[in-house]
């Protein structure tokens, strides 16, 4: 099955897919199947099946979704980068209130709750879509043994028990204290009394049965598909998590982390532009572990099966694309690229790397050196914007209030064929780039994380080489646009967006000096001997590769001390973005977990017992 072909059975089948609710369907009236929709008698077919299946892969990103539901974006943008440092709400205060409220810790307000219970429901969604395909499967395997051949009924299987870790593992980081779903649960309220090392343990589990089932290529060809290599991945980045509580799974991560890199089934993109990227050639590369496959051109008429979850991430009105300004990167997280003589971090050897450029925009001419990852993950006045032109003030829809800067993994190319929607409100900013919900570099650096708190830190030196060696292949380059070489007349001639760095860090210092910038990267080449450095390192590290990605709140946390670098932030950045001063204090144990949704504990009662009991503080 091609990729079109592909993408056309994931959203039109998903649709029409009926899954019992879990706790957020009332008793009553909303109990009952919706009109004009197919049960699950009708579907015990092997179409069916694969049409439930394939609705369990649609819940990935916001679906069927509108224009106030964020909080169920596959990127996690506003759960793990808005509250961690790396970005602010963005736009403008009167735009989507309810972000700006999570962004300061006022978690238990009406409007941060709406956001909570989006993201409750899509990740329940997203386990009942998986148990109805489980319990689908079985019925027709019992009933006609024929009807699906034994290597696709197992590989089915396999996919759904994967997606139902996923889903619960998305809770799992949210709120620590969760329900866990089985197919065969009948009792839709179940209680949340597990503890989180518990759900951890039944993560495992679902994950190793889905290895156990699942082939070690995507099935039909398909490459959205799970697969056993994409499952043993899977685990040993839930061994990582869990290895917070129980540090007896660091041991347990590293065999398995170490048998999935050792398999060569994946592997880094070849330079860091080829990550997020809308070119065919790059999609679904060896980099990618799993990803909401974004479609655009597919026939539905609204855009939900593009980017939804992301789209408001681009430069507002004056650029291409028109809106909506979110997601923007913190002055805190751009300070944080710049390196030292050696092309290493300036925040690993001093507590400046904050301060030279606090207040003004860090644009282009300040040749303050920078990794070049900076220029791949944020946009900056005057400098190029992939092959956009140049990234201008205009673009901002209110910098007073969020600062000057653009989100940019998310943003198609302008030559990329067919990547931009052509349907819905905006359509410039609805694209097919794939939402990257775990890759390769990310499984890495959970590894070297696993190899410095095992004590072999020369392992984890090798592997935030290999990260930093790639980090060192391409810059921004000009691009094609007249802005470009009006301002650069040196990109006269040269319309490349994607230029290669000097050297090959081959031991040694890759540099490349434009108009607008000095990038320099260097390798760690000194034995690693203290592992409190070599922890720190590797912390960095993750926040330099998977910037704006949605990874770091979860990270702060798991790390512990998640009170301290947020209080240190919201102090620095305070006098910077004013409304920040309204931030309510982050204290531990309190924000260990987000509140669960009061409309899910309401939901869950069952005559005056609440099923679903509230995380401690909230």
């Amino acid at each position: 099955m091609n990729r079109q072909t592909w993408q056309r059975l994931l959203y039109s089948l998903a649709g029409v897919v009926v899954v019992a609710g879990v706790t957020y369907a009332c008793k009553g009236f909303l109990d009952q199947p919706a009109q004009g929709t197919v049960d699950e008698q009708t579907l015990t077919t092997k179409a069916g099946v694969e049409g439930t299946l394939i609705a369990a892969y649609r819940a990935l990103d916001c679906d069927a979704s509108s224009a106030g539901s964020w909080g169920c974006a596959a990127s996690n943008w506003v759960w793990g980068s808005v509250t961690s440092g790396d970005a602010y709400k963005g736009s403008n205060l009167g735009d989507q209130q309810p972000i700006n409220d999570i962004e300061t810790f006022i978690w238990n307000v009406g409007e941060a709750e709406g956001y909570l219970d989006q993201k409750w429901a899509q990740a329940y969604e997203g386990v009942s879509r998986a148990n109805a395909a489980l319990r689908l499967l079985e019925n027709v395997v019992t009933a006609n043994p024929l009807e699906i051949p034994a290597a696709d009924a197992r590989s089915i299987r396999g996919e759904a028990l994967f997606l139902r870790a996923h889903y619960h593992f998305e809770a799992y980081r949210m709120w620590g204290h969760i329900p866990y779903y089985f197919e065969n649960d009948t009792d839709l309220r179940k209680k949340n009394d597990a503890s989180p090392d518990s759900i951890i343990k039944l993560i495992i589990t679902d994950l190793d049965s889905a290895a156990a089932a699942l082939p070690a290529t995507p099935r039909g060809g398909d490459k959205g598909r799970a697969t056993s290599w994409a499952a043993r991945a899977y685990k040993g980045r839930v061994q990582v998590y869990g290895a917070a509580n129980n540090p007896a799974l660091w041991a347990a991560a590293i065999t398995t982390l170490t048998a999935v890199k050792n398999s060569n089934i994946y592997a880094l993109e070849t330079s860091f532009d080829h990550v997020w990227s809308a070119f065919p050639a790059y999609r679904n590369g060896k980099e990618t572990i799993l990803a909401f496959q974004a479609s655009v051109k597919d026939g539905e008429p609204s855009g939900w099966n593009s980017n939804w979850g992301e789209r408001l991430n681009f430069p507002h009105s004056g650029s291409h694309f028109g809106c909506c300004g979110f997601h923007q990167p913190s002055f805190n997280l751009v300070n944080f690229f710049q390196v030292d003589a050696a092309g290493l971090p300036v925040a690993m050897t001093s507590s400046a790397w904050n301060t030279p450029v606090p207040d003004s925009n860090f644009s282009a001419g300040n040749m303050t050196p920078v990794d070049p990852r900076l220029d791949w993950t944020v946009g900056r006045d005057n400098v190029p914007y992939k092959d956009w032109g140049v990234h201008k003030r205009s673009w901002i829809r209110d910098a007073s209030y969020s600062g000057p800067y653009s989100p940019k993994k998310n943003v198609h190319e302008a030559a990329a064929p067919n990547a931009e929607n052509n349907v819905g409100w905006q359509a410039t900013q609805t694209n097919d780039v794939p939402l990257h919900i775990f890759r390769y570099a990310d499984m890495l650096l959970l590894l070297a994380e696993a190899e410095v708190e095992a004590g072999s830190l020369e392992n984890a030196r090798a592997i935030v080489n290999l990260i930093r060696a790639r980090a060192g292949v391409t810059a921004q380059g000009c691009g094609v646009d007249s802005t470009i070489t009006n301002r650069y007349p040196s990109c006269v001639g040269d319309n490349r967006f994607v230029l290669p760095m000097q050297a090959n860090l081959a031991g040694t210092l890759d540099t490349l000096q434009t108009p607008w910038a000095k990038y320099k990267i260097g390798l760690y080449n000194t034995p690693w001997t203290v592992q409190a450095t070599a922890r720190q390192a590797v912390h960095y590290e993750r926040r330099l590769e998977l910037a704006m990605e949605g990874q770091r709140f979860f990270d702060l946390r798991r790390w512990g001390g998640s009170d301290s670098v947020i209080t240190n932030y919201i102090n620095s950045e305070k006098s910077r973005i004013p409304y920040l001063t309204l931030a309510t204090p982050y204290t531990l144990p309190k924000f260990l977990y987000y509140p669960i949704p009061t409309v899910q504990i309401e939901l869950s009662r069952v005559g005056t017992e609440d099923r679903l009991v509230q995380n401690p503080g909230w």
